[in-house]
């Protein structure tokens, strides 16, 4: 049987505010979720065995800490299929970059699982599954840019304008338990409103932890805030600027200085397996 491929997009933080902390140490947020047309790859081969097989382990992450697998053996265990998988994963998002790579792949494979095997499982019931493999996971079950609350679940779909956007990799991965252990992350910002994200009075409170921590981040930051309102994606290291045209951001990009890596991305109005 011949693999059939999926997409797993990349997601850009546009904010995140740190709100509160709750008794079971998970911290309350704000952000708004939106994709980007630059992403990983899936592919999967049906197996009859029941077996789930990573045909491209990640190096140094074992299978059964793989999101891909674990959402594989997650949807298995919940609808009792006795059906099994080939993973294929062509990795384009760095690991520990803010970007939603894993969570992405998560979600990928629980959405096209459960058409491949015929598990049948609403939307609503897949999110659900997500959140037990990660607080980011959900959105990109629901497929839509969503402005975000609580420890990132509470999702409401948002309208974004079009943008294009440089988003900047340094050469490292970040951590994001540390940063949110850090004593010095800011907990307490207080809640704000669409319309103080659209008046530009928003940023990310875990940009100066990871600043201070990875001199890198804060270097590419330096040099990206020369053309935009530059500021990190998640826990990082990844940190972008939005432009109104794919022109100006490719612009951008093409003066970067020796050392920093990076690449251009279109906003997308939704995920491309929103009608899955």
């Amino acid at each position: 049987m011949s693999p059939q491929v999926f997409p797993a997009p990349a997601k850009l933080n546009l904010f995140l505010h740190v709100t509160g902390r709750r008794s079971d140490g998970y911290h309350l947020l704000q952000t708004i979720f939106r994709f980007i047309d630059f992403g990983d790859t899936l592919s999967f081969t049906p197996r009859a065995d029941g077996q789930i097989v990573l045909s491209t382990p990640l190096p140094g992450v074992p299978p059964e800490k793989d999101l891909s697998y674990r959402a594989a053996r997650l949807l298995q265990t919940a609808t009792g299929t006795t059906q099994g998988i080939d993973i294929k994963l062509e990795k384009r998002l760095p690991l520990g970059g803010g970007l939603g790579g894993g969570s992405s792949d998560a979600a990928t494979t629980l959405l096209a699982l459960n058409q491949l095997w015929g598990t049948g499982l609403s939307r609503p019931a897949l999110m659900e599954l997500g959140l037990q493999l990660g607080a980011d996971v959900p959105v990109f079950v629901l497929g839509e840019n969503a402005w975000a609350e609580g420890v990132g679940e509470k999702l409401a779909p948002i309208a974004l304008p079009p943008a294009w956007y440089v988003v900047l990799v340094p050469a490292l991965s970040v951590q994001t338990a540390e940063v949110f252990a850090a004593p010095e992350l800011t907990r307490n910002t207080l809640p704000v409103t669409m319309s103080a994200f659209s008046a530009g009075q928003v940023h990310n409170d875990l940009e100066p932890v990871v600043s201070a921590r990875y001199p890198a981040v804060a270097q590419h930051l330096k040099w990206l805030k020369q053309y935009g309102d530059a500021r990190m994606t998640g826990s990082g290291a990844c940190v972008f600027a939005a432009f109104s045209s794919a022109r100006e951001a490719h612009d951008v990009l093409a003066g970067k200085p020796v050392g920093i890596e990076g690449f251009v991305a279109r906003g997308l109005d939704r995920h491309p397996l929103h009608d899955l």
